[in-house]
Order: C-alpha cells, then sequence, then structure tokens
C-alpha cells in the first residue's frame, strides 16, 4: 500500500468513529478531540515509509508532536476531553433544524475537517518522493522559526488561561471583570494571536517541502491555504457571539487587528 493510502485509509476510519460517535453521544466535538492528535500521526507514517533515513521528514514529525503536545494540553485543561462540547457547536445546532445540522455535522465538521487534517500533512509525501537530494541547510532554520512560533501559541494560551481563570474567580466573588474578554499581553496586538501562530506553523510545515524539493509552488499548499481560510471564518463566526455578549468589543475590534499581531489602533 502506497503511503498516501495508508493515510488516507487512517483518516477514514478516524472519520467514521467521529461521526459514530456524534451519533452515540449526540455531541459534535470528536473532531476537535482528535484534532492534536491526527497530523502527527500521519506525519509519522510518512517518515515511517521512509524507513526513518530522511532527517526532514523526522524533524516534521518532531515538530508536530511537539505542537500536538501543546494543543492536547490546553485542550485538555479547558474541559475538552471530559464531554464538554465546542460552544459554538450549540448556537449553530440552535439555528438549523435538526436534519440540516446533521448534513452539517457530516459533511463539514467530520468529513471536511478530518480532509484538512490530512491537507496539511501532505507536504511530507512531497518530501517523501524528493528523498534522494541533499538535507537543505534551510531545515533547521525552518525548525527553529518553527519552535519560535509553537513558543508564541504557547504564551498566548497561556495569558488566555490566566484571564480566564481570573474572570470565573472574580464572578464567583460576585465582583465581574470588565471588559470580559482579554485585551493585554500578545491580545493587545491581534485580537486572536493564538491563532496566527497556529495557521503560521502549518505554512512552515509547507515550507519544508518547498526547502527539500526546491519547488516554491505545489498542489500541497492546499492544506495550509484552507487551513487559514477555517481561522479566518472560525474568527467571523466566534467574533459575532463576542459581539453580542460584549457591547464593548466593537470598540476592540476596531483598534485591534483580528489575527496578525500588529499596532493598536487609538
Amino acid at each position: 500500500m502506497s503511503p498516501l493510502a495508508l493515510v488516507a485509509l487512517v483518516a477514514a476510519i478516524i472519520s467514521a468513529l467521529c461521526w459514530f460517535l456524534s451519533l452515540v453521544t449526540k455531541e459534535t466535538s470528536w473532531v476537535d478531540r482528535i484534532w492534536s492528535i491526527a497530523p502527527e500521526l500521519y506525519l509519522w507514517l510518512f517518515a515511517g515509509r521512509a524507513h526513518w533515513h530522511s532527517v526532514t521528514l523526522n524533524v516534521m514529525a518532531v515538530l508536530a508532536t511537539l505542537w500536538g503536545a501543546r494543543l492536547t494540553f490546553n485542550f485538555a485543561r479547558k474541559g475538552g476531553y471530559s464531554g464538554m462540547e465546542d460552544y459554538r457547536w450549540a448556537v449553530l445546532r440552535a439555528s438549523m433544524s435538526r436534519w440540516q445540522f446533521q448534513l452539517f455535522n457530516f459533511f463539514f465538521i467530520v468529513l471536511y475537517q478530518n480532509l484538512l487534517l490530512v491537507l496539511i500533512t501532505l507536504p511530507a509525501y512531497s518530501v517523501l518522493q524528493h528523498q534522494g537530494r541533499p538535507t537543505s541547510a534551510w531545515i533547521w532554520a525552518l525548525g527553529a522559526l518553527f519552535l519560535l512560533l509553537l513558543t508564541g501559541e504557547f504564551v498566548a494560551d497561556e495569558q488566555q488561561w490566566r484571564f480566564h481563570q481570573r474572570k470565573h474567580a472574580a464572578q464567583a466573588a460576585g465582583t465581574p471583570t470588565t471588559p470580559g474578554f482579554l485585551t493585554t499581553g500578545l491580545f493587545r496586538y491581534a485580537r486572536h494571536p493564538n491563532y496566527f501562530f497556529e495557521i503560521a506553523q502549518w505554512w512552515v510545515i509547507y515550507l519544508f517541502s518547498v526547502a527539500a524539493t526546491g519547488q516554491w509552488l505545489s498542489v500541497t499548499i492546499i492544506g495550509a491555504v484552507l487551513l487559514s481560510v477555517l481561522f479566518i471564518g472560525s474568527t467571523r463566526f466566534t467574533e459575532q457571539i463576542s459581539s453580542q455578549k460584549y457591547p464593548e468589543y466593537a470598540d476592540y475590534q476596531r483598534r485591534t487587528s483580528p489575527i496578525i499581531p500588529w499596532t493598536s489602533k487609538r
């Protein structure tokens, strides 16, 4: 079996399990729970087909594993593995009929997102096809850049986590915080800096294939492009909810970049 067919088979099994569990449990966050696990699994499968002889593939798989460990930790401490469903799915469910939401669940939540998790790892397939080429020195520079972005995302998540811990403690004490959303630290420069670092890391994964193949543009860029589009759409939907919940959020939107960190507009 070709490595691409093997990854497709594993992804199909994961997709079927996510859909089945969403029907049994009547909640749709199963893809969220495997989001931080599946990509590095696929990258290790590609690296394994090179018999661990490809430095580039091994580096890509290790970096993705570090990415997955951070994301799994952050998701777990928020209660993601305890049966808690993403609040955005509940909002969408309330706006659709039952059959409409089930179609959305099957085609977008399960099929599309699992397909996307395969697509963002396909640069490794390009590297695998060119594994006879000498290892480029750019591999190490890209690895360092990936780790820098990973650190940035860890800092953004930690700032957000600590803010919400303080916010919940204040609410429990009867002294709610104002505003009810984070505007300091990295969130002073972007409303979603964690999204920026997340997207950028997978663009770096694509650049690994550029360094290994010498080709700036290949079909495997589609994964990074679609991931960027998904996060832009997610930003708009999330901010619609935030704007309804916090009237002062509109001012934050006016003066702060949405995803790419930038200076605030006074």
